[in-house]
């Protein structure tokens, strides 16, 4: 359990406040199946920890609203340094620690400009005031007495465990990159990812509370993507994806959107939007008679005109004489004899008032966050550089270690914390994996986790017969596919899916090549395998170059005709190999609304003792700085032993986590409403599975008192007297917990799927437990955190913990158990693919509008997000898999 879940800070009351979970379920028992392993884990025990009185300051630097720069340098100021003395924590904000009690206020002036012994610039003042005033103090002890059961989970429990991680960051924060919780240096583990971006790889470390009675530190490593020490205008040569310094002056250029105007009406072009990435980047000059080079400026914007366009006036130090409209070009040129090169490139406006510079003389600052999606080919050479395999990364792990050098920090021995430098090993277990069964056949994958489709059927194929079914070809692009290829790929598309117990009546499909737009393509494919059988079609694929037309054929096939769909890319299409036909084919047999699979049962006795329904919910937010809503999805299964499900998405705001009243009702209540009516002969379910992914431990009392209780409203007002139970289980993945098992583990010594952790680095006393049910392909297996909240049911462990790993073996579209659980999984698939349903034109890169106002409530109305297109309700897909 991580502090800073819990921690708010609000800048207006100057108060730091502390949201406490709510008294959660506690661990019912320990997993007795399978057998017991060894297996190392990335943490280390913390041997000692003081149990002293801490005192917390307030520290206010100038009005409050510095930026971080400059309240690290006043901070870090011989000063303040000289007025603390030593041991003092400082969060890099507002907050203060120290074990000396200082009773009266400090107040006092901070002469930057004194200090680093230069001349002030001008009349603007380097002075800063500086406010430190004792306002608590932090009880250590409290951690003792939580972790002996000695007394609850309360504010000095938090604030302790949140003195301890400043203490444990305060030392590498001053020598290395400091992002959160991870540090970086600028070492050679560093990999160029393209359009001035680059990758660096890091240490993480975090303070935890843990099983046991004792506290670790989690170490693993980390990796970053930062803005490249380079050019400005290189960087905006990539950015932009020109050849050349001429390409960059046209892509510039404002875009004509009606001619018939005079002046003609004009928009920014998407060169220029594409560079409002660089907004708040920094940079510095580097020109011949500089006497900036020590200064740091911040992007705002570019200007329209060049540097022979933009003027302004210019006032002669010596004699006071004003030069009215100087160019920027004849600046340069007579005061540093520079002849600006790409004088035809729009100059780099700065916070600095009037301040610009040509784009040739500034270079960007390094060690800067990059913080924006990276695109497909930067996701790849960034897969690349960070995965390793567990041997790889122990080493890592080591290399941090010694970074850190906990055993010669200054601050970790002034506090007397002492850490070992050896990871933790605990007992872990190996569950028992199961059998898969197909139609007529039963594999048996062991502990490798894999089997193939070669010679099986589907346990369930398609119910309706494919009778109505159209091809279309989209050819703008790297790789081709023309009618024969296609008509080839078909035919064995047909063989195999027949092989694997489909039903195809129609053999003989309509193809046809695409025009360029996906719209009407769509439009045209559907109304020729309409016209060819005279029936609604049930299935469309599309063979197309890349994913760039992915999101628009989905919108149409999904909101406009609601027909299901599958793409391709063509050259896989062109191959035509049998494990790729058969991999598609376990997609399509899905949506048409078969079964690839299920784990066999055991015993002749139902999946479940009574009525059950699995419910998953992801909420997906945009990468940053991207003004797309957050979208939502739940999935609901849709048979009797959870391998089918059908799902449900809509916007939820802006960066809101928690689902909303109404979307709950929206999306749940139809889904739920089929369950009933078609597998519970109109009755709700008695046990409610809610499987939920994405939040944090601090968020966990809102999914019980919101997103839980709404469920439960909602069921209650269309079925009066329900009183259904509920497990509630969140599934994390963004956690830096690894397991090595050495010898216990596979061939490249990752985990075997089936791999239990419960204790050690677990909650000390609440429920929860990691657990590996994949197989890794490639790196180091990341297992899943799952805590559950509450668990009405009353399962053991044991139970629960085979529910969670056996459904990971029912994943419809893949050969292997997969890391999360389906439920989950799906609900990650259906908010990914609401972005394709947003109302808006297709000639929009990035949709959306601005965000107002943030909720985190689930009984308040959306912040106004626009609603997204529904599924059409014409070809009745909304309970079938049309989102994998």
């Amino acid at each position: 359990m991580e502090i800073q879940n819990f921690r708010h800070y609000n800048r207006e009351t100057n108060d730091v406040k502390y949201t406490l979970p709510t008294t959660l379920m506690k661990r019912p028992g320990y997993n007795t199946s399978g057998k017991e392993i060894n297996t190392q884990i990335n943490s280390f025990p913390i041997i000692k920890y003081p149990t002293i009185t801490v005192y917390q300051y307030d520290v206010l630097i100038g009005k409050g609203a510095e930026k971080r720069g400059l309240i690290k340098a006043v901070w870090e100021s011989k000063t303040v340094q000289s007025k603390i003395g030593p041991g003092w924590i400082f969060d890099g904000n507002k907050l203060a620690w120290s074990g000396a009690d200082v009773k009266n206020e400090l107040s006092f002036q901070v002469d930057l400009d004194q200090e680093r012994g230069r001349t002030p610039r001008g009349t603007v003042s380097n002075t800063h005031h500086v406010t430190i005033r004792k306002t608590g103090a932090v009880n250590l002890s409290a951690l003792e007495g939580y972790l002996k059961g000695q007394m609850g989970f309360d504010n000095s429990v938090l604030e302790a465990i949140n003195f301890l991680d400043h203490v444990l960051r305060e030392t590498p924060t001053k020598h290395l990159i400091a992002i959160k919780r991870s540090f970086f240096a600028r070492t050679e583990q560093r990999v160029r990812l393209g359009t001035g971006v680059e990758a660096m790889k890091g240490v993480y470390q975090s303070i935890r509370l843990a099983h046991g009675n004792r506290l670790v530190v989690n170490l693993d490593v980390s990796n970053g993507t930062f803005w490249q020490e380079n050019f400005l205008w290189n960087t905006v040569l990539s950015i932009t994806k020109s050849n050349d310094v001429v390409g960059i002056e046209n892509k510039m250029k404002d875009v004509v959107t009606d001619a018939t105007r005079n002046p003609p009406l004009t928009a920014e072009s998407p060169a220029r939007k594409d560079l409002r990435r660089l907004r708040k980047v920094a940079f510095y000059v580097k020109y011949r008679g500089s006497e900036l080079e020590d200064k740091l400026f911040y992007i705002t914007g570019f200007t329209k005109e060049n540097a022979r366009e933009y003027k302004f006036d210019v006032r002669d130090r010596n004699t006071g004489v004003v030069t009215k409209d100087v160019s920027v070009y004849d600046y340069f040129l007579r005061r540093y004899n520079l002849r600006l090169e790409y004088y035809n490139l729009p100059l780099v406006q700065t916070t600095k008032k009037g301040v610009v510079f040509p784009m040739e003389c500034c270079i960007i600052a390094p060690n800067q966050r990059y913080l924006y999606k990276l695109d497909e080919q930067q996701i790849q050479l960034m897969i690349k550089f960070a995965v390793s395999r567990p041997n790889d990364r122990m080493v890592s792990i080591r290399n941090g270690l010694k970074t850190l050098d906990w055993e010669s920090d200054p601050i970790l021995n002034r506090y007397g914390i002492k850490i070992a430098n050896q990871m933790l090993t605990t007992k872990a277990r190996l569950l028992d994996p199961p059998a898969v069964q197909f139609d007529k056949s039963i594999v048996t994958p062991g502990l490798s986790g894999r089997w193939d489709l070669k010679n099986r059927k589907f346990l369930h194929g398609n119910p309706v017969p494919l009778k109505s079914w159209g091809v279309c070809i989209f050819n703008k692009g790297q790789f081709h596919c023309d009618l024969v290829q296609a008509q080839h790929f078909i035919k064995r598309f047909i063989d195999i899916y027949t092989a694997h117990g489909g039903r195809v009546e129609n053999k003989n499909p309509a193809i046809q090549n695409s025009i360029d737009d996906e719209g009407k393509a769509v439009e045209a494919t559907w109304l020729m395998a309409g016209n060819q059988s005279n029936l609604r079609p049930q299935l469309l694929l599309f063979c197309v170059p890349d994913r760039r037309q992915y999101l628009r054929i989905k919108k149409s096939c999904d909101c406009r005709y609601g027909v299901v769909s599958q793409v391709m890319i063509n050259k896989h299409v062109v191959a035509a190999l049998p494990q790729y036909i058969s991999n598609v084919l376990m997609k399509v047999n899905a949506k048409l609304g078969g079964t690839t699979a299920r784990v066999k049962p055991q015993t002749a006795a139902p999946p479940f003792p009574k009525p059950t329904v699995i419910i998953g919910a992801d909420v997906s937010h945009a990468a940053p700085g991207s003004e797309q809503a957050s979208m939502a999805a739940m999935t609901v299964s849709m048979d009797a032993y959870g391998a089918r499900y059908a799902a449900a998405c809509e916007t939820n705001g802006y960066r809101v986590e928690m689902i909303t009243t109404a979307n709950i009702d929206s999306m749940l209540k139809p889904l739920l409403r089929h369950w009933v009516q078609n597998l519970n002969q109109g009755r709700f379910p008695e046990h409610i599975y809610y499987f939920r992914d994405g939040v944090s431990e601090g968020q966990f009392q809102h999914v019980l008192q919101q997103e839980v209780k709404d469920i439960r409203n909602m069921i209650k007002g269309v079925a009066a007297g329900w009183n259904g139970k509920f497990v509630v289980v969140v599934a994390s993945k963004r956690h830096h917990i690894r397991f090595f098992p050495g010898s216990a583990g596979d061939k490249n010594a990752n985990p075997h799927p089936g791999t239990l952790v419960e204790r050690d680095v677990t909650h000390p006393f609440e429920y929860d437990f990691y657990l590996n049910s994949h197989s890794a392909i490639q790196g180091t297996a990341r297992p899943v955190h799952y805590h559950v909240l509450i668990d009405e049911i009353g399962l053991s462990a044991n139970q629960l913990q085979k529910m969670i790993y056996e459904h990971s073996y029912q994943y419809m579209r893949s050969t292997t158990p997969v890391s999360l659980f389906p439920a989950v999984y799906y609900a990650h698939l259906a908010s990914n693919r609401a972005r394709s349903h947003e109302n808006i034109h297709a000639s929009f890169q990035t949709p959306g509008s601005k965000p107002k106002k943030s909720t985190t409530s689930s009984d308040k109305a959306p912040t106004e997000a626009p609603r997204l297109m529904p599924l059409s309700p014409e070809g009745n897909i909304f309970p079938e898999m049309w989102f994998i």
